[in-house]
């Protein structure tokens, strides 16, 4: 396989916010603590180290024994949690949603750079133990947001009512949508590998929360992967002193709203990626996730009859904090809480928004963890490589704009000049000799001369625009084939990780995807990866 980068400024994908990230621009240092690169580990390791008390290691380490008492746990991953007691111990995190069989393609992407980074550390500091950590978003009530995956051009969607944290959801119902699934997949090995993972997720689980616990396991237990279910009263009994905080002094909204503010101050404007509620905790029950609102002194369950006095929301804080679902800004904080963690690794939105809680964490006393960008990767196939070679298009010619890249190519490919550009320079000579003629007997004729040159410009500009237009008609197929490619390659025109499910290329690649991706994609290089197959 061929493995070219393309910068992700280049990609026009990326915001101008992650942008100036990568580029470790001045003006957002105040908005992180170290940056990822490897030697910074060393600072982040001691900082950490000396915060994380060997009491939460033992709570994490007897959770995860219990999360997993049901599943059969690969070598790697056991002696991972057995060694999370350890104080040498440290783990890297990505966190994901529980899509339905992944989702988009990044599911991966963002697993496989969180292992990769591990072994990176563990060469650099081989003293240290480090262990890639998946967060199952199990809390999260975004149904439609994670009921389907893409395949072949088709929706397949999971249709069912829901409410609550999804986690929850019983996986009953899905033998339909199983069926489907198998009948599109076709017959060959690698469609019966798919079939046999998706049914052993799905049918054989009760819940969403254990189906994805399996699924992320058979993807990359071997690997050491452990997988950690926020959605746990022991682990968020570590969280009650800070919810404390964040429900009765607002710590985290006064924080948080200060930064945006300074964000905002900048000469560049980033916008907001969320915004800080004054209570960032949801009432967690039996199909409810609602919001929890405080009035003259009383608090409130969103949208429910439920109600507390201070006093008493304080005791079901302490009876029950596995009832207490922190949002978007205050889930950050849970998982440096309960985890000895080093770094964060996410997309550019889940950047933009880490970018805004540092000031949370340090009034909350919390170290804050280094922010990587995931990987990114476009996989280009063999067929899909000679339909390139064929039509003459660079790999940093695929990301360009349909439109653009099409005239591009077309102005290429033409038997005739499409470029008007030495008949402009000519135009431009001969209204320099008006402009001299005028300006040496009657000035106000410039006006008159500039009016001129404006008009006959944009004459040759409409001229040309027809050519080009005549051409794409006479090239129809050559631009047909363009746009097709690039369709292939940008479904949606979107980037393929954020559209196609992994299971498409698995029945291209099977067995060897992994491995593939593995060696293609380290996330310290912070690039674009464009994999091309061979």
């Amino acid at each position: 396989m061929d493995i070219d980068c393309l910068p992700f400024k280049k990609t026009g994908y990326f915001s101008k916010l992650i942008c100036d990230y990568l580029a470790e621009e001045s003006q957002l240092s105040p908005f992180y603590n170290n940056f990822p690169h490897l030697e910074n580990f060393k600072l982040q390791i001691a900082e950490k180290k000396v915060s994380f008390p060997i009491a939460n290691r033992k709570v994490l380490q007897t959770a995860l024994k219990r999360q997993y008492s049901n599943h059969k746990v690969s070598k790697s991953t056991k002696q991972h949690i057995a060694a999370l007691v350890n104080e040498n111990t440290f783990t890297v995190v990505t966190g994901h949603q529980l899509n339905l069989f992944t989702g988009p393609l990044y599911f991966l992407y963002k697993i496989i750079s969180t292992i990769n980074l591990c072994k990176n550390l563990k060469q650099q500091y081989p003293e240290q133990h480090f262990v890639p950590v998946y967060w199952m978003a199990t809390e999260d009530h975004d149904f439609e947001e994670i009921n389907y995956f893409n395949f072949k051009g088709k929706k397949i969607q999971w249709n069912k009512k829901a409410a609550g944290a999804v986690g929850h959801l019983s996986t009953a119902g899905l033998e339909e949508l199983e069926a489907t699934y198998s009948n599109l997949l076709g017959n060959s090995t690698n469609a019966k590998a798919l079939k046999e993972l998706f049914k052993g997720a799905y049918l054989n689980h009760t819940n969403l929360t254990e189906a994805t616990r399996y699924l992320a396991h058979a993807l990359f237990g071997e690997y050491g992967l452990v997988i950690v279910d926020g959605d746990d009263a022991d682990l968020k009994r570590l969280l009650i002193p800070y919810a404390k905080k964040d429900i009765l002094n607002q710590t985290a909204h006064k924080a948080v709203s200060e930064t945006i503010e300074n964000l905002q101050g900048l000469p560049t404007d980033y916008g907001v990626q969320v915004n800080p509620r004054e209570i960032n905790y949801f009432y967690l029950a039996e199909s409810v996730r609602e919001r929890i609102l405080e009035r003259d002194g009383d608090y409130f369950v969103n949208d429910t009859t439920i109600k507390f006095s201070k006093e008493e929301l304080l005791q079901e804080l302490e009876a029950h904090p596995e009832r207490f679902s922190p949002n978007v800004i205050a889930r950050p904080l849970y998982q440096e809480v309960i985890l000895p963690n080093l770094c964060y690794i996410g997309g550019g939105g889940e950047l933009a928004y880490w970018l805004e809680l540092r000031s949370a964490f340090v009034a909350m006393k919390v170290p804050f963890p280094m922010l990587l960008l995931r990987n990114s990767a476009l996989v280009i196939t063999p067929k899909q490589k000679e339909k390139l070679h064929q039509l003459n298009v660079s790999l940093e010619d695929i990301f360009l704009k349909q439109n653009t890249l099409i005239n591009k190519k077309i102005r290429q490919v033409s038997n005739i000049d499409i470029d008007f550009t030495p008949q402009k320079t000519v135009l431009e000579e001969q209204f320099e000799l008006l402009y001299d003629l005028a300006s040496q007997t009657d000035k106000s004729f410039l006006g008159a001369v500039k009016a001129q040159e404006v008009k006959q410009k944009k004459g040759l500009d409409h001229l040309e625009k027809r050519l080009l237009r005549a051409q794409k008609r006479k090239l129809a197929d050559h631009v047909s084939r363009l746009a097709e490619l690039q369709n292939e390659l940008f479904p949606g025109k979107s980037l393929q990780e954020r559209n196609l499910n992994f299971s498409e290329l698995y029945l291209e690649y099977g067995e060897a995807l992994l491995p593939m991706l593995f060696e293609a994609l380290d996330p310290l290089k912070q690039e674009f990866v464009i994999l091309t197959t061979v």
